[in-house]
């Protein structure tokens, strides 16, 4: 009996040294809700990443928080209490990954968020030293916009963004880059993703008369202001942020959108690019395992910031498994500072060169200017 007692324990010791070897990857995105549209392809993306990495399996916990702040957090501490994961990837929107921060900050698990906004990783203070994020920086995409502004030959303009961190990230970020390029901001006004008019906020910005109308938003959410300005007559030129780049804001938005201007990540018009572009190869590299799995066509942007996340999770990986084991604070902090050590990993969306006092790692590689030509994208330059 004392011998069959030993061997079970053996046993059991055993397969739990077998299941802590495997790296656990936490995911949570914004498959439903206001988000949905953004979340889908990153959900879908999780698939293509990597089954294994060096000698260890990777395992994916998946979960769902609807484009919800308190279900993204709800998530994050299932994830890591429960889950036990080595690193979280998500999630979708500004507002749900700003809430998460504490929570992966106290239980010291690194992050790799979808979202856009630069307050999500600066300035990198004790807790966003275990927060990086994929997207392009706000100032980056700012500043492109007012640059084609400013060559445009415009000179006011107005602003309508969400009412949340994105929207007044934003904001802030725009006003700078206006400042540079010399140009009035005349109006100001806000929204909330799911709101179904926006008819007030809209006469106040035609009132105002600006040249130009830039709208801070993300996903199908960001078609709402275009489409009531076309309504009410305005002719003016519209730009849009990095946050509508995708076909689910062609198909709402229509012959609303057409003309419209915008910075994106090269991914989205990655067969346009020159044949030396730097992004271009890895860019398609996306596109083509996406379409393959999913269908021609069917690819899109905010699910290549997923693929980027999966990158710099598996090169950190690599690394950290050189000094610890998955399932361990050590294996943890390893992957943390293999992150911020990531130099010159091209991905969909640019050339991620981290630092520790930069957590994005994306430069002006990382950016192209479109416009949307008979209901497509079109590429008009870096």
């Amino acid at each position: 009996m004392k011998l069959l007692k030993s061997l079970l324990a053996a046993a059991l010791a055993t397969a739990a040294l077998a299941a802590h070897a495997d790296i656990t990857v936490g995911v949570t995105v914004s498959a439903t809700g206001p988000a949905a549209s953004l979340g889908i392809p990153e959900k879908n993306t999780i698939d293509l990443m990597p089954k294994q990495i060096g000698k260890m399996k990777v395992n994916y916990v998946v979960l769902d928080d609807a484009s919800d702040t308190t279900a993204a957090v709800t998530n994050a501490r299932k994830l890591i209490t429960e889950h036990k994961v080595d690193v979280i990837i998500g999630s979708t929107t500004t507002p749900n990954s700003l809430a998460m921060i504490d929570v992966v900050s106290e239980s010291q698990t690194p992050m790799i968020s979808m979202a856009a906004s630069a307050r999500i990783v600066e300035p990198v203070d004790a807790k966003k030293r275990w927060v990086f994020k994929t997207p392009q920086n706000d100032i980056m995409m700012a500043i492109a916009i007012a640059q084609h502004m400013a060559n445009s030959g415009i000179k006011s303009v107005g602003f309508i963004g969400f009412a949340d961190a994105y929207g007044e990230g934003w904001l802030q970020e725009f006003q700078k880059a206006a400042g540079i390029k010399s140009l009035s901001v005349v109006a100001v006004e806000r929204y909330n993703r799911t709101d179904t008019s926006v008819t007030g906020q809209v006469l106040k910005l035609t009132s105002a008369r600006p040249d130009a109308v830039l709208i801070a938003g993300s996903g199908t959410p960001a078609a709402l202001p275009q489409k009531s300005l076309r309504e009410r007559g305005y002719t003016g030129k519209i730009y849009q942020t990095h946050g509508v780049a995708n076909n689910d804001f062609l198909r709402v938005g229509g012959k609303d959108v057409e003309g419209t201007v915008l910075p994106a990540g090269p991914m989205l018009v990655a067969a346009q690019l020159p044949a030396d572009h730097p992004v271009r190869k890895s860019a398609q590299a996306y596109v083509s395992a996406y379409e393959a799995k999913y269908g021609k066509g069917s690819v899109s942007t905010f699910g290549g910031h997923g693929w980027d996340a999966g990158l710099l999770m598996e090169r950190a990986a690599t690394e950290a498994l050189k000094k610890a084991q998955p399932g361990t604070p050590a294996f943890r902090a390893a992957l943390r500072d293999a992150l911020e050590g990531v130099k010159e990993l091209p991905g969909a969306h640019g050339i991620f060169n981290m630092s520790s006092g930069d957590h994005n790692g994306l430069d002006q590689r990382g950016r192209v200017m479109v416009t949307i030509s008979n209901g497509t994208w079109k590429y008009i330059g870096d």
